[in-house]
């Protein structure tokens, strides 16, 4: 019998992360309090939601036999960089399909360097291509499979964004760690592709209730849907505990608009805590925007998970922070 795979082991992740306590006059001067679960802290390389989506994932791949890792995402994309660097720590052997066949003869990126690396195989496809593939994965699509299996070798395949049904249950996870959740308690964090909202809606304690401030333009429908299917598949059974709000993309997944970097900005001056701009700080920027709106009413003691940590600093950072690819 395999032994199974003790993900903790040469990774070593700091768990659980830490929760700040984040005194601001405005939100109090409203009733509301804020927090801050640290997920960006759990591991330099594997950070924030990352460890908690790949670390069920990574024991299936090892105790099912698998040598491979093969996942998808964009030129910047945080799943990309975790995948090729907890395969690297696991002695599994990773591919990276990148959407963009344009970048393949391109100078790589700081993200794409990363990968590499960390021994990563990129292979670079066209955006319809690329759409088709997901598309395909998501029907399961049997000749899609075999094709892959057929360039690649057997691999253990992961979503765009890691998110599955393991994924999702090893997000859920996080609400352990706040151990004191109640009635009047918000979890709060980004939707990209569902899975991080999914898990902690599923475990909250009676009372307390996730919202997700989806971070992709017109995914009104599609995300709920996205997450309700999660639901279904890893539970059994539907949850009234969460919603997403909309209203707070930015303009689409990779914009910054200027007010939400003025935004960003202000916090970072105010609480000293660098925010990541395409995920975290808009869910912050949600935060406060539903605040103003009074649909976070006083009483309410909001936990924010910051998913991942800022791009790096200096002149690759700010190259990154205005190009779409999750």
């Amino acid at each position: 019998m395999r032994r199974p795979i003790d993900t903790a082991a040469p990774l070593r992740p700091r768990l659980p992360s830490p929760v700040w306590d984040v005194p601001d006059p405005w939100l109090a001067d409203r009733g509301v309090e804020l927090r801050l679960k640290r997920d960006d802290l759990i591991h330099p390389l594997v950070p924030g939601n990352k460890w908690r989506k790949l670390a069920p994932n990574l024991r299936a791949a090892v105790e099912r036999g698998h040598t491979r890792l093969l996942t998808f995402g964009g030129a910047y994309s945080h799943h990309i960089r975790a995948v090729a660097a907890a395969g690297a720590a696991y002695g599994l052997s990773t591919v990276g399909v990148i959407r963009g066949d344009e970048l393949a003869d391109a100078p790589r990126n700081w993200s794409l360097a990363r990968a590499e690396e960390h021994g990563m195989e990129l292979a670079f496809v066209t955006r319809s291509a690329y759409r088709e593939t997901l598309r395909g994965l998501s029907e399961g699509d049997p000749d899609l499979l075999r094709g892959l299996e057929e360039r690649w070798g057997r691999a253990y395949v992961l979503p765009e964004g890691g998110t599955n049904v393991l994924a999702a249950q090893g997000t859920a996870q996080l609400v352990a760690e706040l151990p004191d959740l109640g009635p009047g308690d918000v979890v709060c964090c980004a939707v990209g592709t569902g899975g991080t909202l999914a898990g902690i809606a599923a475990a909250l304690p009676t009372g307390a209730r996730a919202v997700g401030f989806a971070v992709l333009k017109g995914a009104e429908g599609y995300l709920d849907g996205e997450v309700a299917e999660l639901h279904r598949r890893g539970w059994g059974r539907a949850f009234g505990t969460w919603r997403i709000e909309h209203g707070y993309h930015g303009g689409g997944y990779g914009r910054v608009p200027p007010e939400l970097e003025a935004f960003a900005a202000r916090f970072e001056e105010r609480h000293g805590v660098r925010l990541e701009r395409r995920y975290v700080a808009k869910m912050l920027w949600g935060v406060h925007g539903l605040v103003e709106r009074g649909e976070l009413a006083p009483g309410s003691r909001v936990t924010a998970v910051v998913t991942g940590p800022p791009d790096p600093e200096g002149p690759e950072a700010s190259a990154a922070g205005t190009r779409p690819g999750p």
